[in-house]
């Protein structure tokens, strides 16, 4: 009774298209869920995602959940958790996705998934890092475990959207650095992001990983740029 008279002068609304959810909805609407672009990487080793780092590194495995588009309702999510605070956006792709991931075989051999960081300072800013919810979604469903301190970002930047290609890519091999010991040796690493834009963030990330002697590096994110 409680949280109908909260709902009833708070009411919850779709994080995607700002409508009212109903009860039997949460975080995301129906008509959103079913208009929201999937890539279904998953059904394809091949896909554009992995494609996208042909010749630049090594990965196992690389897909993504969801097509970004402009102006779409994978936008308004993202935004959304990034910026307001909706955390429970990235649990519920968190979830989302790993029923998809389960099934893939490349992945049964992951040891650990691994955020792309945050600076202390913009994690000070912020209050949290926008992929942690997502990623320890991951990690309770796959039965995988989640480590955050592994990797470490040195370099304090201005927000990646607001940079052209060349702001994106300039000194980026610079800016990711890991802290690792002997029982990292050989590991198949998880790198999760929230969007796969140039692939340079995640190129970098998976170049300061691949220092570790064995290492392993897929590739999972809550969406893709498409043009």
């Amino acid at each position: 009774m409680f949280e109908s008279i909260i709902n009833l002068f708070f009411p919850k609304v779709c994080s995607g298209c700002s409508s009212f959810l109903l009860s039997n909805e949460n975080v995301i609407c129906t008509v959103c869920r079913h208009d929201i672009p999937l890539t279904n990487h998953h059904l394809n080793p091949e896909n554009d995602a992995f494609k996208k780092f042909y010749g630049r590194i090594p990965v196992v495995h690389a897909s993504a959940l969801f097509y970004f588009h402009k102006k779409g309702i994978v936008q308004e999510l993202i935004h959304n958790l990034k910026y307001k605070g909706h955390e429970e956006i990235g649990t519920i792709l968190g979830e989302w996705y790993s029923e998809d991931l389960k099934n893939i075989e490349l992945l049964q051999s992951v040891d650990e998934i691994i955020p792309v960081p945050l600076h202390r300072k913009k994690l000070k800013e912020r209050g949290y890092n926008q992929v942690t919810a997502f990623g320890t979604a991951l990690s309770s469903s796959l039965n995988i475990d989640y480590n955050d301190s592994l990797l470490i970002r040195n370099v304090y930047s201005k927000t990646q959207s607001k940079k052209n290609l060349l702001g994106r890519t300039e000194g980026i091999e610079t800016i990711f650095d890991v802290s690792f010991t002997g029982k990292d040796h050989n590991k198949h690493f998880l790198l999760i992001d929230d969007v796969i834009t140039t692939g340079a963030t995640l190129e970098a990330c998976s170049r300061a990983l691949l220092k570790i002697p064995g290492a392993k590096i897929s590739i999972v994110c809550m969406a893709m740029a498409q043009s």
